[in-house]
């Protein structure tokens, strides 16, 4: 029953959006908006049309359902229940039905809006979405089903083989081959679903991208209905990115976050040009130029997203993240191609009409560095897409697939991320319009010196590595900077209205949102760039095999291996736990218990580290082997991870201001306005 409902609710809903395709053309072909009017109503019945096809799925998941070849293939009995359903998108099959499932909720919610304004677009947003869905569904239907059923063929009917299933029965086996190890983690029961809303949600703004070209509507009207989309695309592809580099360091037992692995490259790249995009519209509102630039900015960002998942389901990179070789990858191709170009083809189309309202007059005013801004995330996004389409390249043409490692993109990409930093510290500074080299270098070299103050302090305190110290430095330019751009805010408000400085600080934030948001945003990358600098530059590591209560030594630390124990679980796990004490400086500060879990079902291990954290460094063991008596020694492998905290916590507040940028701003009603420091500033505190 439940294969049959689902499979059933599939096909209508891929019937349903090439009806929305088709209809929403005829009716901006004939000028109808009763077939537009009929194109958005099948749009909006699709979401919950192919939410009982996810329910049917989940239920076959939950229910056993082991004669669905999808359901023996990405669970076991032992497996609890909350992660039978997120095997949902724990295989190839599901994850693609979750994509379009995804991709119809946008879909719905953008035919949802008030479309007074922009009725124009209307027709051609629903063209490209039915577009898009209508592609992945029909990849679920004819390659990747995952209501396909197991069925026994008897081997001496030919005719049975011939028209399957009639002539055969169906094989239903006693237990399937469970969710793989490394995603049996709670981190991936969110990670995979962030990625997939971030890149889904990229979909929108080129939808809206492609409708303003075709109809000719150039100006930045479709750059403010999507702004929002966008952050709220940008905002949980961060997060799927932060997400997934948490469940590395927890998971995979190397003791780092990112290993510059080709799925998590794919999933970066669509990240670095939209966030180009979302600094480069800024430029658009505010000076009427990049128009062209902007279009080609969402065009890659969606070329981008379809060729990512291209990547994960194809089968063509080997990774821990990818799924297994599937016959999808020329569609894809193809399907990458043909809209690519297409839209390509109409910016070039429509190459006179997106001329900017102004030209740049100065190197060093805001916009100048917003673009050089773009630019340098472009010069990274290059370096990553090399990186990981050199492989495929060199196999197909000498036959030999080289591997790209971590020092090639650590190299090219690091001076890239330093440059960025600087800029983040800098390009508060200028003014949007004309910015003088003397006016600009009388606000830098203030907040340079005062940089080189924390610079001076790590030099007497021994420090000497070259890399770090510039590290440091850009660290605390950008956050005095910051820090000075709050003050300066907040101290004039408080001048003006008279407000303490709390409800100062309050009604900045709230008449602001999306330029205090954003500074929010740069705080937590300067914090998440301290623990970059910690792991990266002074991560130190060792490996030993000890006696039971030997000691293992590292730094200030000791490692004393107290006990271990083997033992089975009722999920199916045969569990080898150690427990360690950690003492530094010969005090005791923790416990640990670094285990080894086997997975009978799928004989498949996995390693858990133990983990002591603090503000100032993490102490990551792992337990890598053990000789059958348990006294006659075990190995660890102990890293310390300098500042890596704060990775974490910058990711929290770089979360926090995407929220705050994204949120509506409040009608801005106070008109006075103060003396502005900065021509650009006279606005922010009144809030108009």
């Amino acid at each position: 029953m439940l294969i049959n409902v689902g499979f059933g609710t599939l096909i209508l809903t891929f019937l349903l959006s090439i009806y929305a395709l088709v209809a929403a053309f005829i009716g901006t072909r004939s000028s109808a908006s009763a077939w537009i009017d009929s194109a958005r109503n099948a749009i909006l019945i699709i979401f919950p049309m192919l939410s009982v096809t996810i329910l049917c799925l989940i239920g076959l998941l939950v229910g056993n359902h082991f004669e669905v070849e999808y359901v023996a293939s990405v669970i076991s009995r032992t497996m609890p229940d909350y992660l039978k359903v997120t095997a949902l998108w724990g295989g190839q099959a599901g994850s693609l039905i979750f994509w379009s499932w995804v991709m119809a909720g946008f879909a719905s919610a953008v035919a949802l809006r008030d479309w007074k304004r922009d009725r124009e677009f209307l027709p051609w947003v629903i063209i490209v979405t039915a577009l898009t869905l209508a592609f992945f569904l029909s990849l679920s239907i004819v390659s990747e089903n995952p209501f396909r059923r197991l069925w026994v063929i008897p081997s001496n009917d030919v005719i049975s083989a011939l028209i399957q299933p009639l002539g055969s029965r169906l094989y239903l086996p006693k237990d399937g081959n469970g969710l793989n190890p490394l995603l049996r983690h709670p981190g991936m029961i969110i990670h995979p679903p962030m990625l997939y809303l971030g890149f889904v949600a990229f979909i929108i703004p080129y939808a809206f991208g492609i409708a303003a070209l075709v109809t000719g509507r150039t100006d930045d009207r479709w750059i403010r209905i999507t702004r929002r989309w966008t952050l709220v695309a940008w905002l949980f592809l961060s997060l799927g990115l932060i997400l997934g580099a948490r469940w590395a360091y927890d998971v995979l037992g190397w003791g780092g976050y990112w290993g510059w692995d080709p799925v998590e490259i794919s999933a970066f790249i669509p990240w670095l040009s939209g966030t180009a995009f979302l600094h480069s519209v800024i430029i658009q509102e505010k000076r009427g130029i990049l128009k062209r630039w902007n279009m080609v900015l969402i065009i890659l960002s969606y070329a981008f997203v379809i060729f990512g998942t291209f990547l994960t389901r194809s089968g063509v990179l080997s990774s821990v993240h990818a799924f297994s070789s599937s016959s999808i990858g020329l569609p894809f191709f193809i399907f990458i191609g043909v809209t690519f170009i297409a839209s390509m083809g109409l910016v070039l189309y429509r190459w006179n009409d997106l001329k900017g309202e102004r030209q740049m007059t100065s190197l060093l005013s805001r916009e100048a560095l917003f673009l050089l801004n773009n630019l340098i995330f472009m010069g990274i996004l290059i370096v990553c897409l090399w990186g990981m389409i050199f492989p495929l390249i060199s196999e197909l043409v000498t036959g030999q697939k080289v591997t790209v490692g971590p020092p090639f993109y650590e190299r090219a990409t690091g001076p890239l991320f330093a440059a960025l930093l600087l800029l983040m510290g800098i390009a508060p500074l200028s003014t949007w319009g004309h910015t003088t080299l003397k006016t600009f270098g009388s606000s830098v070299w203030k907040f340079g010196l005062a940089s080189l103050v924390v610079v001076g302090v790590l030099v007497f305190s021994g420090m000497r590595s070259v890399p770090a110290l510039l590290a440091f430095w850009l660290v605390s330019l950008t956050t005095i900077v910051i820090v000075f751009e709050f003050w300066w805010g907040i101290n004039a408000r408080h001048n003006l209205t008279g407000e303490n400085i709390f409800v100062s600080f309050w009604h900045l934030m709230t008449l602001n949102r999306r330029r205090y948001g954003g500074y929010i945003i740069h705080i937590g990358v300067v914090l998440m760039a301290l623990g970059l600098i910690g792991i990266e530059l002074f991560q130190t590591e060792t490996q030993a095999t000890v006696p039971l209560n030997g000691k293992l030594v590292l730094g200030d630390y000791s490692i004393r291996y107290d006990s271990l124990s083997i033992f089975d679980t009722t999920d199916g796990r045969n569990v080898a736990r150690a427990v360690v004490s950690v003492f530094k400086n010969d005090t005791l500060v923790a416990e640990l218990h670094p285990r080894r879990d086997l997975y009978i079902d799928s004989n498949q291990p996995m390693t858990i580290p133990g983990v002591r954290s603090t503000w100032e460094d993490d102490i990551y063991v792992l337990l890598v082997d053990w000789l059958p008596i348990t006294s006659e020694g075990a190995s660890f492998k102990v890293f310390h991870n300098p500042l890596v905290s704060w990775l974490w916590v910058g990711a929290l507040v770089f979360i926090l201001g995407t929220l705050v940028a994204a949120w509506p701003d409040k009608e801005k009603t106070l008109q006075t306005k103060p003396k502005p420091r900065l021509e650009t500033q006279s606005s922010e505190i009144s809030g108009s």
